[in-house]
């Protein structure tokens, strides 16, 4: 059977439909999306016209790319949180419910930082409003 661009392209949507009815749909492209794309590019492509060394380069690079910015991303996210700790928080808990308190801590939840507020875990997008906390007046003794 010829291997051609359509029959390329149909195998490549087939295995990205597959991967959205498996994890459900996502609104970016992760790693592991990028990975199964570049093998089912390898394995539909024409033997007779093989992809160019520059443009694997080309491919291997934005991969790089990719993932220092998920790296990026994650640090920033741990640095905003830690960057709240101590400051007065509201928190939007669901549709009709905000809580305030003072950020305790910072987990990370599954690569995701996520701010201690009254013992719960909030993730960060969560956050409606920061304030700094006011200090206690200083006592002024007997």
């Amino acid at each position: 059977m010829p291997i051609n661009s359509v029959t390329s392209a149909t195998n490549a949507t087939n295995a990205i439909n597959s991967m959205d009815t498996v994890a459900g749909p996502s609104q970016s492209l992760t790693q592991k999306d990028f990975l199964q794309l570049m093998v089912t590019q390898m394995q539909n492509q024409n033997p007779l016209e093989p992809q160019s060394d520059t443009q694997m380069a080309a491919e291997m690079a934005q991969f790089t790319s990719l993932q220092q910015s998920s790296s990026m991303a994650g640090s920033l996210g741990m640095m905003q949180a830690n960057g709240l700790i101590g400051s007065t928080v509201n928190v939007q808990v669901d549709s009709q419910t905000a809580t305030n308190g003072v950020v305790q801590g910072v987990l990370l939840q599954n690569g995701t930082p996520e701010i201690l507020v009254n013992g719960a875990a909030y993730n960060l997008s969560q956050v409606i409003s920061v304030a700094p906390t006011a200090a206690a007046p200083p006592s002024t003794g007997p």
